[in-house]
């Protein structure tokens, strides 16, 4: 059932009602009776952000025609998550900025930071059982501890130079395309379809979330900061080894290798316009942006699977979107 383009819209416009749905369930949510609680959550939701995870799930129900109200409950849950990866993300990178804005760790401190984001994980657990399906149940759950076991991977791989392109993959799948992948097929079994469909669902959202990470690690050396909304060069001050600095040591002379692995090492902010200058004589932001490529035609070709509707050329859109991405 292959897709035919409709309408070159923004792929997010077909949803834009039911986001404000799943606006008013996370305001509802986010109450409690501890007003800093509130406060910080409020923070960081407010602080906006593209909102993908939740619009996979409601792209994904909309192009298999489900229509039933537990799609708005769900796309919070996955928003919930995803923030409260955010919160204790930025406080074990000592993160000051955000999306433009100073991070919540900033802001209220990391106490509070920590202790909020596990507020937003258990909120989060707490909605899924309004779903009372312990198949949703199970795949958030083991999306979580997938998410959490990727954070303290590349916790483990904090100023290791020798990180090679398959463990930076096994990473990324982890810490960020995992929830892609749930979003995805959590719509699929909301909408009850058979397990060729869920698997194409969840693989559209693996592929998305990968080209996601990839580019976004891209955008660190060459993306601008008012428009990323982060200061350009965290990755390297935190020891992060990205594909970019991956395919520079790869492609590099053995005193540019040098450099670099020094960089990643001593996480030297100082370094960044060398290290930027090798990444781009050595062609690896070409590299990188082809394994990004490569794997929004993933995308792609999983989105073909599906119905042929707006909704799905909007996933397909979505992908070739990732591709001309610069924030």
């Amino acid at each position: 059932m292959q897709a035919t383009t409709h309408s070159q819209q923004n792929p997010m416009s077909i949803i834009a009602q039911d986001m404000r749905e799943v606006d008013q369930v996370i305001a509802q949510r986010l109450d409690s009776g501890v007003p800093l609680v509130g406060q910080v959550s409020r923070y960081i939701i407010a602080a906006g952000g593209k909102r993908l995870r939740p619009a996979l799930l409601l792209l994904i129900c909309g192009a298999l025609d489900f229509k039933g109200t537990q799609r708005f409950n769900l796309a919070a849950v996955v928003e919930f998550i995803h923030t409260a990866t955010l919160l204790h993300d930025d406080v074990v990178d000592d993160s000051s900025l955000r999306r433009g804005n100073a991070t919540a760790n900033e802001t209220f401190g990391n106490p509070a930071s920590v202790l909020v984001g596990d507020f937003l994980y258990s909120r989060a657990f707490q909605m899924m059982v309004d779903a009372q399906s312990m198949r949703i149940m199970e795949v958030l759950a083991d999306a979580t501890n997938i998410i959490a076991e990727g954070e303290v991977m590349q916790l483990m791989n904090m100023h290791n130079a020798a990180l090679d392109e398959a463990g930076y993959l096994q990473v990324i799948r982890s810490k960020t395309a995992k929830l892609f992948e749930a979003s995805s097929r959590v719509g699929a079994i909301l909408a009850g379809v058979n397990s060729e469909l869920e698997e194409a669902c969840a693989d559209y959202g693996q592929a998305l979330g990968t080209a996601f990470q990839v580019i976004d690690d891209v955008l660190d050396y060459t993306g601008d900061a008012t428009v990323m909304g982060k200061n350009l060069g965290d990755d390297l001050r935190e020891g992060k080894t990205t594909l970019p600095l991956i395919a520079a040591m790869q492609r590099g002379s053995e005193r540019e290798c040098e450099q670099i692995r020094i960089a990643i090492e001593t996480g030297n902010v100082a370094m960044i316009e060398q290290v930027v200058s090798i990444v781009k004589t050595t062609g690896a932001l070409d590299v990188a942006r082809q394994a990004a490529a490569q794997e929004a035609q993933r995308a792609m070709a999983a989105a073909k699977l599906l119905p042929n509707n707006p909704y799905t050329d909007c996933l397909i859109q979505l992908a070739s979107q990732l591709l001309v991405r610069q924030s």
